[in-house]
């Protein structure tokens, strides 16, 4: 009676991993064809090789890059060299990457960045937040942007314990942000796990010295966040879920779910363009070729454009897609006066005039 308990069991769990798998499959969009969409004018940008994760463009068109993220799972082109945040001037006629110097008491051999933000006090200094995993841990870097000398002056390094599995950022005031924590679990074997049966345990957080709280619940992976030009709401990315969820901010920081806009992708990181207030979302349209790397059948690249974001019927359109033989696994999408960057998760970037 024992042994047939076991096996019972055992066939039970199987059949579960099984069915998770099959579901898995389809939540990555596997076998996905890309149609090719390209904006009328693109070029890889030179000095941009080992990823570009993140995107963030100051009002004066300055846009800041990370570059060189190492994240469990996921291949890298130079696994031992630390990472970097690049800048780029794209009021220049041909714009051109410049990797900034770090000064202060930082670590720049572990430097592995992630998501970033960018804040500009009254007095118009800029400050650049960085989510940080040295040796896979989770931090936030405060840096100040000295733009004179084309550095970055650490500051300051951000730990809690809830700030954990930590991927995006976007910072509303002096330490005061919102990030996402793409998964529950730590341990890499556990996030398979994670992964696998969807527990949808990833939350969103807000912290501030004072206080620090989860302000949004059961994502199968929070992922991009930012927030809407008037700054009342909060746009987050569920990638493995393909979808933005749109979050009321409330003056104590809490959010409260507003829509659910549903791509059909899986949606990385988020930006919106301060002409028009769209969102632009970088995508992966096949997630298993992301998990399982092959350079003969690279991932692909693909960037949404979501226009009348608050509206019943949000207008969805493909503003760039790649079969991997151009760029590979686009993770952002940034855009400044019909200028569009394109960003990584380890291989190159595009820049685009739309």
């Amino acid at each position: 009676m024992g042994k047939l308990l076991v096996l019972t069991l055992l066939g039970a769990g199987l059949a579960l991993i099984g069915e998770r798998l099959v579901a898995l499959r389809q939540r990555t969009n596997a076998s996905r064809e890309v149609r090719s969409v390209e904006p009328r004018s693109c070029h890889l940008i030179e000095g941009l090789e080992n990823g570009s994760e993140d995107i963030d463009i100051l009002p004066s068109g300055l846009a800041f890059i990370s570059s060189g993220l190492k994240y469990p799972g996921m291949p890298s082109f130079a696994p031992d060299e630390p990472g970097q945040i690049f800048l780029m001037d794209l009021n220049e006629q041909n714009p051109r990457v410049q990797a900034l110097n770090i000064s202060g008491d930082f670590d720049k051999a572990s430097f592995n960045p992630h998501g970033i933000s960018t804040f500009i006090d009254e007095d118009k200094t800029v400050y650049l937040y960085v989510v940080n995993h040295p040796h896979m841990k989770s931090t936030v870097e405060k840096f100040k942007f000295e733009e004179q000398q084309h550095s970055l002056v650490h500051l300051k390094t951000i730990k809690h314990e809830l700030l954990k599995s930590l991927n995006d950022i976007v910072v509303l005031g002096p330490e005061q942000f919102y990030a996402t924590r793409d998964h529950y679990f730590t341990n890499f074997f556990l996030v398979l796990l994670e992964i696998i049966l969807d527990l949808r345990w990833s939350h969103v957080l807000f912290y501030s010295p004072r206080e620090v709280k989860v302000v949004a619940k059961g994502f199968s992976s929070a992922n991009g966040i930012t927030v809407s030009l008037d700054k009342k709401f909060i746009y987050t990315a569920d990638v493995t879920a393909q979808n933005i969820h749109v979050l009321k901010k409330h003056e104590n920081w809490d959010l409260t779910p507003v829509k659910v806009i549903h791509l059909g992708t899986l949606v990385d990181n988020l930006t919106v363009d301060p002409d028009t207030g769209d969102i632009w979302a970088g995508c992966h349209p096949d997630g298993m070729k992301l998990l399982a790397y092959n350079p003969a059948d690279p991932p692909g690249s693909e960037v949404l454009r979501i226009q009348n974001v608050l509206s019943e019927k949000p207008k969805i359109s493909t503003e760039y897609a790649n079969n991997g033989s151009v760029l590979q696994a686009s993770t952002v999408a940034s855009v400044y006066h019909r200028k569009l960057l394109i960003g990584t998760v380890f291989h190159k970037a595009l820049y685009c005039l739309l």
